[in-house]
C-alpha cells in the first residue's frame, strides 16, 4: 500500500549510479557467501537459456482476468466473504454486518504462510493457511460508497472486522480446497481480539490508554503487511500504514512531534476516529504508541493471545524475515515501507533451543542499516544510554527507544532508503535481499551509493551478504542486485538476456523456493509501466543470475503478494489485493474488472490463489 511521507533529512553518501556499477567486484571472495561478480558474457547469455525456470515466459499485459505461466493452473482458493468459522453466515454484499464479517474471509489480504499439519511436519498436501487483512477499501466494498474517509458507523464495524487475520485449513486431494470450520479455523480483527504487548514497552506510561491503564494489552492490529514464519512454528507480521487510521487534532500535546513523525494528521485516510474515540489522538493521544509493531500469532492454538513483540521497534513494517544464526540466536529483518525510511536487524539475546518461544523476541539488540559506498553495510545498535539515545534526547528508557525507533535511527545517522518493503533470505546461500520499491522524490543530490537513481519510479533490489553466514555480524558487505524499470531506459540493470516481458517495476514482496531461486511480486506497474503487476522470477547466482522471468499476473486494479510455496515446492499460492480498484478508481458498482466471480451483482473481491503445475512437478520447472 503506497504511502509518500516526509522523512527527515540525514546526510548522504553522494555516490553516483556509475560509482556502484564501478564497484560490482566488491563481494567476491567473502567466507561462505558465493561470488557476486559480473555475469559471465557467453552464447547462454544471449538467448535466455541460462535461466533453470523452464516454463514459458508469461507475456505482460493487463485484463479483467489473471493469467499463469503456460503448464500451470491457478484456481481461486478462498475469496473476501467466504466462510472461516463454521457457524458462518453466507456473505450479502448488500447486506454487511460486522457480526458476519468476523467469521468470514477478511479484505484485501497479504501475507500468506503455509504451515504443514500436523506441527512440526514437511506435510506438503495438508496445513494452515496464515492469511493476513492489510487494509479496506469502501469504494469497492460498499454500494454507493466515495471514500474511506465518509464510512458511516455500520460501515466502519463491518472494517475494523475485515482487518486482521485469517486461519484456515487447507487440503489437496485432487486439488487445493478448504476445511471449513475446522478446529484450527480464527479470525483475528482490528475491533475484537485481544493482544498481549510485551518487550521493553510493555507497561510503559506512554503506552497506557484509558481503556488499557497497564499499557499491556490492546484491542486489534491494523494494516498488517508481509510478514514471517519462526522455528517454533508460529507466523509474525508487521503493522504498516497503522497512521491512516487516527485523526483528530493534538497539537501542543506531549506526543504531537512523535505523532508528525509516523504521518499521523488531523485528517486521517480512515474516518474511523469519527466512530472511535481510541483512534481520536486527541482524546487518547498514546493509542498509536499501541500500533506499529511486529505481531505474532500461533496458527496452531486458536485460544491463545497474539503478541505485540516492542523489541523489534516500531515502524511501518512491512515484513518480518526470521533466520536462526550459527550460533542458534534469533534474527528477523524488516523494513520500514515509506519513502527515505530504514532497514532494521534485531539480534536476539539467547539462543534457539527445544522450548524455544516467541519470548526469544522480548531480549536483544535491535539495529538500523546504514550502507556505505565502499559496499560495507554498518549494522547500528539502538541501545538506551549509548550514543545519541540519552536523555538529553528525549530518551529516558528502551522503551522510548522502541516507541521512536525512527528518530533513534535518524539519531544515529542510518540510510535513508527507497521504501524498503520486504526481505528475504536465499535458504542455500544465506544472502539477505531487500526490496527497495521507489522513490519519486529523491532528487539528483540526494542519492547515495544504495539509492542510486534520483526519481526513482521503478525501484531496485539490494544483496546482502553476512560474512561467513554470520547474521548476527555487525558489518555486512552489500551490492545492487538488479535496478528494476525498462533495460533501454532509466539506468535499470539486468542479466544481460533479460527478455521484454521478464522487466518489471517496483519489486514489493519476495520469497525463496528451496532451490534458492528468487520469487518478486510488484506493486505498481499499471501506474507507471503501463502492466499488470504479478510475479517475476530469476536465480539468485550461476549463469541465470538476476535473468528475471514474467510467471504471472494479477488482473485489473490488483496487486500481487505474500507469495509463499509448500515445503516441496509443488504448490504457489498467492493474494490478489484490491482487483478492480486502487489505480483505477474503481468502485462497488462500476469496478475495473469483477474477477473473481464475474457476475454483474458481486463487485472484486480480494482472494487467494493457489498455482500448481499441471503434471504435480515443482513451480516453474
Amino acid at each position: 500500500m503506497v504511502d509518500h511521507e516526509n522523512a527527515p533529512s540525514n546526510p548522504t553518501l553522494g555516490a553516483t549510479l556509475g560509482e556502484v556499477v564501478a564497484r560490482r567486484q566488491v563481494l567476491k571472495g567473502l567466507a561462505g557467501v558465493a561470488t557476486l561478480a559480473l555475469l559471465p558474457a557467453g552464447p547462454g547469455l544471449a538467448n535466455g537459456n541460462a535461466s533453470t525456470l523452464r516454463s514459458a515466459e508469461l507475456a505482460k499485459g493487463m485484463d479483467r482476468d489473471h493469467h499463469v505461466a503456460s503448464g500451470h493452473d491457478a484456481r481461486v482458493l478462498m475469496r473476501w466473504g467466504d466462510p472461516v468459522l463454521g457457524d458462518a453466515p453466507p456473505w450479502n454484499p448488500f447486506d454487511q454486518r460486522a457480526a458476519a464479517q468476523e467469521k468470514q474471509f477478511g479484505y484485501n489480504n497479504d501475507f500468506l504462510a503455509f504451515m504443514p499439519l500436523p506441527r512440526g511436519s514437511s506435510s506438503a498436501d495438508h496445513g494452515l493457511l496464515c492469511v493476513s487483512h492489510e487494509y479496506t477499501r469502501a469504494k469497492t466494498m460498499f454500494p454507493g460508497a466515495t471514500s474511506n474517509r465518509k464510512v458511516t458507523r455500520a460501515q466502519y464495524e463491518v472494517e475494523m472486522a475485515a482487518h486482521g487475520f485469517s486461519v484456515i485449513e487447507v487440503k489437496r486431494d485432487d486439488s487445493w480446497r478448504v476445511v471449513h470450520g475446522g478446529p484450527f479455523a480464527r479470525r483475528v480483527t482490528a475491533g475484537k481480539t485481544e493482544f498481549e504487548i510485551t518487550g521493553p514497552a510493555a507497561g510503559h506510561a506512554r503506552m497506557r490508554t484509558e481503556a488499557d491503564p497497564t499499557g499491556r494489552r490492546v484491542l486489534g492490529t491494523l494494516n498488517n503487511c508481509a510478514g514471517g514464519v519462526t522455528p517454533w512454528g508460529t507466523v509474525l507480521s508487521g503493522e504498516e500504514n497503522f497512521h491512516f487510521y487516527f485523526g483528530g487534532d493534538a497539537r501542543g500535546a506531549p506526543e504531537a512531534a512523535n505523532h508528525r513523525r509516523y504521518g499521523i494528521k488531523a485528517k486521517s485516510t480512515f474516518g474511523w476516529w469519527r466512530h472511535d474515540p481510541r483512534f481520536d489522538v486527541a482524546r487518547e493521544p498514546n493509542e498509536p504508541n499501541r500500533f506499529g509493531w511486529i505481531v505474532e500469532i500461533d496458527p496452531y492454538d486458536p485460544t491463545a493471545t497474539p503478541k505485540k513483540r516492542t523489541a523489534l521497534g516500531r515502524a511501518k513494517h512491512e515484513g518480518a524475515a526470521v533466520v536462526v544464526n550459527g550460533d542458534g540466536r534469533v534474527v528477523v529483518y524488516s523494513g520500514d515501507d515509506e519513502i527515505f525510511e530504514y532497514v532494521y536487524k534485531f539480534v536476539s539475546r539467547d539462543a534457539f533451543g527445544p522450548e524455544a518461544s516467541g519470548d526469544l523476541l522480548d531480549e536483544g539488540t535491535l539495529h538500523v542499516a546504514r550502507f556505505d559506498a565502499d559496499g560495507t553495510l554498518a549494522w547500528l545498535p539502538l541501545i538506551w544510554g549509548e550514543g545519541p539515545l540519552v536523555p538529553e534526547n528525549g530518551f529516558d528508557s528502551q522503551a522510548d527507544v522502541s516507541i521512536e525507533t525512527r528518530r533513534a535511527a535518524d539519531l544515529l545517522g542510518a540510510t535513508r532508503m527507497d521504501r524498503p518493503e520486504d526481505i528475504a533470505v536465499d535458504p542455500v546461500s544465506g544472502r539477505v535481499y531487500l526490496s527497495l520499491t521507489n522513490n519519486s522524490k529523491r532528487r539528483s543530490g540526494d542519492t547515495d551509493a544504495a539509492n542510486p537513481r534520483p526519481r526513482n519510479r521503478f525501484g531496485h533490489i539490494l544483496e546482502l551478504a553476512p560474512p561467513a553466514a554470520d547474521h548476527a555480524a555487525e558489518t555486512f558487505r552489500w551490492d545492487i542486485f538488479l535496478l528494476a524499470g525498462d533495460p533501454a531506459a532509466h539506468g535499470a540493470r539486468y542479466h544481460p538476456a533479460v527478455s521484454t516481458e521478464g522487466w518489471f517495476a517496483t519489486p514489493d514482496n519476495l520469497a525463496f523456493d528451496s532451490r534458492g531461486r528468487l520469487w518478486i511480486a510488484t506493486d505498481g506497474a499499471p501506474d507507471i509501466g503501463g502492466f499488470a503487476d504479478g510475479l517475476w522470477a530469476c536465480d539468485a547466482r550461476g549463469e541465470g543470475r538476476a535473468l528475471t522471468r514474467h510467471f504471472y499476473r494479477g488482473p485489473r486494479g490488483a496487486e500481487v503478494t505474500g507469495p509463499c510455496f509448500t515445503p516441496d515446492d509443488t504448490t504457489l499460492f498467492v493474494s490478489v489485493q484490491h482487483p478492480g480498484g486502487d489505480f483505477y478508481g474503481g468502485s462497488f458498482d462500476h469496478p475495473a474488472t469483477r474477477w473473481p466471480d464475474f457476475r454483474d451483482d458481486t463487485p472484486p473481491r480480494p482472494s487467494v490463489v493457489a498455482i500448481t503445475r499441471k503434471d504435480g512437478g515443482p513451480i516453474g520447472g
